[in-house]
Parts: C-alpha cells; structure tokens; sequence
C-alpha cells in the first residue's frame, strides 16, 4: 500500500547569523534548499524583512514554503524540528532570537489538533510574517471558516490600516 502524499505550508524565519550560511536571508535561502533535499518542493515565496515582536531582538527575515510529503502531521513537525537543529538552533527561551524557525502553517488535510501541533497554524491569521509569504504563493488556498489565504491576507492588511 502506497503512503498518500499531503501538501503542507510551511513557514520559515530566521533573525541570527549562522556560521556557514551567514545573515537570516540567506539561511532562509538555505532552509527552503533543506526543505526541497527532504521533500517535494512546489513553491516559495519571495524573503520579507520584518519587524521582530515578543522580545526576539533583531529583525526577522521570513518566507513560505510548498511542500508535498508521505508525512504525517507529527512526522513532518518531527522533520522540521530536525532541520531546526541541524541548523544550530536549541531551546531556549520562547519568542527569542533564533537562526532558524520552521512552522507547519497549513496542511491538505483540514483541520489537525494533536499533542503537540495544531493546524492550521493557530496565529496564521494575525502574523503577516506567515501570512503574506503563504498567501503569494497559495493566494487561493482555503483555510480558516472557507476563507482563501487572499481574504485572509486582506483582512490582517486592513485591520492594521485601522490601528
């Protein structure tokens, strides 16, 4: 029996310097590389810089990845959290620097609550660093209450318009 293949969003940011791959734009670069070695790459968004939030010091360079994978939801936050460390990062103190985050943003398969994940990714529709790199390369795909990434998009862009 053949294992089915599931189309995850994954998110990526970075805002330390690593020693091979150097400023957070390039490990970026270098993690959607990771990802592709790993999976089956079908997209990425352009790197957007923005601003750190929570006490993470410098800024964030971030982006979204497409992927296709026979993983399950725990196994592919288990693959990620893997690259994580290959690239240097440890545990530490939640919303600090890191070289490198990886974030199941979205998956093919609905709604998934698990012991550790949850999807979608429970602060997509209020971060416009996972949000707006997702959107430009998935503008359509359905999310939240039948919303497309687009009218989510739309809607994190007005409501900041407002404040």
């Amino acid at each position: 029996m053949t294992a089915s293949k599931h189309v995850y969003g994954i998110g990526i940011g970075s805002n330390r310097v690593h020693p091979r791959h150097g400023r957070p734009a390039a490990v970026v670069e270098a993690a959607i590389a990771r990802l592709a070695r790993d999976h089956e790459l079908f997209d990425a968004s352009p790197i957007l810089l923005n601003p750190a939030f929570g006490g993470a010091g410098r800024d964030f360079a971030n982006a979204a990845a497409i992927v296709e994978s026979d993983l399950e939801p725990e196994a592919m936050l288990a693959s990620l959290k893997f690259i994580e460390h290959e690239f240097g990062r440890r545990p530490g103190k939640a919303w600090g620097p890191r070289v490198l985050d990886l974030d199941i943003l979205a998956w093919d398969g609905g709604d998934y609550h698990g012991r550790a994940l949850t999807i979608p990714h429970a602060a997509l529709g209020e971060r416009a660093s996972a949000l707006v790199p997702l959107a430009q390369i998935a503008p359509d795909w359905r999310i939240t209450g039948g919303l497309a990434l687009r009218h989510l998009a739309a809607r994190l862009r007005r409501a900041r318009r407002k404040n």
